[in-house]
């Protein structure tokens, strides 16, 4: 690696950085305000989808939790971008996402983690935050029921705020409000109204139903275990 290409110590002005891993790099993105609250890092969804973490869903999902005062990271899977390595289908994009999370835990010891995902980053990222000891917070976005299975976050005790689109087609009002029933207290659910799983023409929607989530997250107690 050039001296010149920002490290996980050195982020650039723009809050780029790359993070160390075993296969290379991660390419990340970390937004940070005046005084944190808490540590997110959020999960983009398929990485043979055209996935990356530029993508709208998580570039606005980031946006509300950064302004609900969390830093942010957000980070291409392997083989994603600038990224390193290639897509391993679950095993290895779970070590990217732990590797995000050590990075946040290392940058913000004592603030609590969070982790949030999109999709196929939501199926990642709330598999790595129920099992992991030092996330308190959980955060799902268009949940891919048809293609996936959530079913561990059934015995999750930790706070879950999930948002789905009404028209999802991978799971739209019906079967996100049957799944939702299943989880454990802790929970909260947002239907955004005649959008479909990319949320097009209901960004906006997406944006201030992952703001009243950040809220109710933020509020939510959590001391036990995973």
């Amino acid at each position: 690696m050039s001296t010149s290409t920002p490290t996980s110590t050195s982020p650039s002005p723009s809050g780029r950085l790359s993070i160390p891993v075993a296969h290379g790099q991660l390419e990340a993105i970390l937004k940070t305000p005046a005084s944190p609250v808490a540590a997110a890092v959020v999960c983009h969804p398929h990485p043979l989808g055209g996935g990356t973490m530029n993508n709208n869903v998580v570039y606005r999902a980031a946006k509300a939790l950064n302004e609900a005062g969390l830093a942010v990271l957000r980070f291409n899977f392997r083989g994603v971008g600038a990224s390193t390595g290639r897509y391993d289908g679950d095993a290895g994009e779970e070590e990217d996402a732990l590797a995000a999370l050590e990075l946040l835990a290392q940058r913000y010891p004592g603030l609590p983690l969070w982790m949030a995902g999109f999709s196929f980053g939501a199926r990642v990222g709330l598999t790595v935050g129920a099992r992991d000891a030092r996330i308190e917070k959980l955060l799902g976005i268009g949940l891919a029921l048809r293609m996936f299975d959530y079913r561990f976050l059934d015995a999750c005790e930790k706070p879950k705020a999930i948002i789905q689109g009404a028209n999802d087609e991978y799971g739209g009002r019906a079967a996100i409000e049957e799944a939702f029933a299943h989880m454990t207290a802790p929970k909260k659910l947002w239907v955004v109204d005649d959008a479909s799983h990319l949320f097009p023409h209901h960004l906006a929607q997406l944006e201030a139903a992952a703001a009243a989530a950040s809220s109710w997250l933020a509020a939510e107690p959590y001391a036990g275990t995973p």
